[in-house]
């Protein structure tokens, strides 16, 4: 993960946006340090979507007060477009011409001149490993590529913060590592970068702060530690092929769940070397033999079920909420 400095590249409190009665986001408050990853985690529909709109621009917010870049949205949304990229759900590459002639369309739209442009297009088609590619249609990439060449065709107008919102959604593992490996060169360049995603993976391999949202309200913000250390559930699973020795365990071990099928046993513990010392201690001094030992400590899956309820829904493909 990155080093995160304290300068706010994005800063918005008392974020608020309905559509008709339904109301998205209720009042959120966000704060990104500059050259960090922030991601927003949340079940389908929760309205990341919609804050990322509200914060590039694309729709206006019902209140709030929102800097991005360190200019106003209310008063300075043409600055804040000037220093920002976004990289949607959906890829805004045309299929039907070369992924160069994207990248140089990208050029024409930020106001490079041609020699510019093509400078630009070439560097970036090679960073993401697309030179070869370049002069096919964008419709023969495969999903992993063309979301390469959404991130490319962003990065054409140098921008200080990316939006990159669900941006691995439908790639295969590989791909999806790949991907990963990118934003985490952009940061390194100094980019600050916003991610939306269902896949908590993602988050707790990529963000410095992760923010939960459900139904319209941040319920949780923090390292990825730091969530995980709010929800309790760790535990030591010790699993026995000698009844015998499984029927001692229960007896005598304290505060154990029983799987009698399984010839487990599940004792409550954060995982701690003392704890896991307390137990092996007390399978030596007993002669009792455990085939199998196993620690969970509660991980962003928990988080997530714990903070949304079983209606969250992760590793959907797109959200509901506009």
């Amino acid at each position: 993960m990155t080093t995160t400095t304290h300068a706010s590249a994005i800063a918005a409190t008392g974020l608020r946006k309905s559509f008709g009665d339904k109301l998205v986001l209720g009042g959120i408050d966000l704060h990104v340090p500059a050259g960090s990853i922030f991601s927003l985690l949340g079940p389908n529909g929760a309205g990341k979507t919609t804050a990322v709109k509200i914060l590039s621009t694309l729709i206006t917010a019902d209140a709030g007060d929102i800097r991005v870049g360190g200019h106003d949205l209310a008063t300075d949304p043409q600055a804040i477009r000037a220093a920002i990229g976004v990289t949607g759900q959906f890829s805004a590459v045309d299929g039907l011409i070369t992924g160069e002639e994207n990248m140089l369309l990208m050029a024409d739209l930020n106001h490079l001149s041609r020699r510019e442009g093509r400078r630009v297009a070439a560097e970036l088609l090679e960073r993401f490993d697309l030179t070869d590619a370049a002069k096919k249609p964008a419709s023969t990439y495969s999903g992993g590529m063309k979301r390469r060449l959404d991130i490319a065709m962003t990065l054409v107008g140098s921008p200080r913060i990316i939006f990159l919102d669900e941006p691995t959604t439908g790639l295969d593992p590989r791909a999806r590592h790949t991907m990963w490996g990118i934003i985490r060169e952009l940061v390194t360049g100094g980019v600050t970068v916003f991610l939306t995603t269902q896949y908590l993976e993602e988050a707790d391999e990529l963000a410095d702060r992760i923010a939960v949202l459900n139904d319209g309200k941040i319920v949780a913000e923090g390292t990825a530690e730091e969530l995980k250390r709010l929800i309790p559930g760790g535990h030591v699973r010790l699993r026995f092929t000698d009844p015998a020795a499984y029927q001692r365990a229960a007896v005598e071990l304290r505060e154990v769940t029983r799987d009698d099928e399984a010839l487990a046993l599940q004792i409550p513990s954060g995982g701690s070397q003392r704890e896991l010392r307390s137990i092996l201690d007390w399978l030596d001094a007993s002669g009792v033999h455990a085939d199998e030992l196993t620690v969970h400590t509660p991980d962003l899956d928990d988080v997530f079920f714990a903070l949304t309820g079983p209606a969250g829904a992760p590793d959907q493909p797109k959200e509901n909420v506009r």
